[in-house]
């Protein structure tokens, strides 16, 4: 093994779906998949005006009540004694497969033997072309399964490049699936490819370059980003 793997981020590997589903955190869950619910109908509904001010009261409401309750950090927040140092508890905030975040579609992955797979099914919120997946989210969730295969090393870095092929338009309200893989490691260069299939018809390919750091240099950024998050939480409560 080579120096520069040893100095890796040698982060454990977690399944997405570990985190505990009792408590809060069941809760946030809860909370996430109807906000989810609301958003996924909130770009077809055609709802009269009365309907759509009566659902916009209850959701200042209730932004106004959660704000009114300290906030956590996100940058590491698995570290914190809230979520017992449980590593899933990141992974569970993430905007691609975090149960716990209204914003994910949810993508569900599982590694198998050297590969890593994702099943998910993307709602109107979604949509770029008629009745198809934005490209973005496409390149968004390419870029989650590209990260989940590379941590398999033992050695994750973060995202280099990211080059995506479109081959065809991504149907929306279908069940879809990825397929990830390590091409090869060259020192702290993780090369990974994968694919997009809709009922086993490839819709798009993608190939990432992603760069191994150390603990240190990781320690670092992840020091700037919360010093910066503790100034702007500041200005808000000043």
């Amino acid at each position: 093994m080579s120096d520069e793997k040893e100095q890796g981020i040698n982060w454990p590997h977690v399944e997405p779906l570990s985190m505990p589903t009792t408590g809060v955190w069941a809760q946030k869950r809860r909370l996430a998949a109807a906000m989810r619910t609301v958003i996924d109908r909130l770009v077809i509904t055609n709802a009269p005006e009365d309907k759509i001010r009566e659902a916009a009261d209850a959701l200042e409401y209730f932004a106004g009540t959660l704000g009114g309750y300290p906030t956590r950090s996100k940058l590491w927040g698995y570290a914190e004694s809230s979520t017992a140092g449980n590593v899933a508890a990141f992974f569970d905030l993430s905007p691609m497969i975090g149960l716990a975040n209204p914003l994910a579609p949810p993508i569900t992955m599982h590694p198998k033997n050297d590969r890593v797979y994702g099943e998910v099914v993307f709602g109107s919120a979604y949509e770029g072309p008629p009745g198809s997946v934005h490209g973005g989210y496409v390149a968004a969730a390419f870029d989650e399964v590209l990260g989940f295969a590379q941590s398999l090393t033992g050695s994750p870095g973060m995202t280099g490049t990211l080059t995506v092929r479109y081959r065809r338009p991504t149907p929306l309200h279908t069940e879809l699936r990825f397929e990830g893989w390590v091409d090869r490691v060259e020192g702290r260069k993780i090369f990974t490819r994968a694919e997009l299939r809709a009922a086993g018809e490839l819709t798009a390919e993608a190939e990432g370059l992603f760069i191994s750091i150390d603990q240190d240099r990781f320690a670092e950024l992840l020091e700037k980003q919360a010093e910066q998050e503790r100034r702007r939480r500041s200005a808000e409560e000043d």
